[in-house]
């Protein structure tokens, strides 16, 4: 059981049959009246975001979410399909469950399959990928001013804005969470 006056950010439980999970607390204790424990908290199976306060006695069960490290390999379309490390099976999932930071993965890369209960509800993209440069206005010889960005398109189709150093066919780090250029890479990561 997961007690409310317990909550940190990251803890899932079953309320209402939903399963949720916290992603901000804060426990009040007011002048007058009885403390509290203000969350946000989001059901992971349909994303929805909701501010609620509980008493901090309140219990709920703890719901087990279960975090796989597949391998993406493709998508056609409509769906996208991962194969489990373990046992090498490939696994259909639709185009609903990937995040939108999902753009800037590439094929061959490991993510998280997220499921509770067998039930597939989401995939979480590596929080870092190197990716390859295919387009951008060619850089000049002192370019190197850190605070001037331009226009560059990945390997993935996606486009972010880069320093004015960076070349066509250069590999790069992105952070996936922000959509930001980190810095430049020798070797894709696996």
């Amino acid at each position: 059981m997961v007690v409310a006056g317990d909550f940190r950010n990251g803890v899932t439980f079953e309320q209402d049959g939903n399963v949720m999970q916290v992603i901000e607390f804060q426990h009040v204790k007011p002048g007058k009246g009885a403390a509290f424990v203000r969350t946000k908290v989001r059901n992971v199976i349909t994303g929805s975001v909701v501010e609620r306060t509980y008493n901090p006695t309140d219990k709920f069960p703890q719901a087990f979410v279960d975090r796989r490290d597949m391998q993406y390999l493709y998508n056609d379309g409509e769906f996208y399909y991962v194969m489990d490390n373990e046992t090498f099976e490939q696994v259909l999932l639709s185009m609903s469950e990937f995040g939108d930071n999902f753009k800037f993965v590439r094929e061959n890369v490991n993510v998280k399959v997220l499921s509770y209960k067998g039930k597939t509800f989401g995939v979480e993209a590596p929080n870092f990928v190197v990716l390859q440069v295919t387009q951008t206005d060619p850089g000049f010889k002192g370019n190197t001013a850190t605070n001037t960005l331009k226009p560059a398109t990945l390997e993935t189709g996606v486009e972010i804005r880069v320093p004015l150093f960076i070349d066509e066919g250069e590999l790069i780090r992105v952070d996936t969470r922000t959509g930001e250029y980190m810095e430049r890479a020798s070797a894709y990561e696996e």
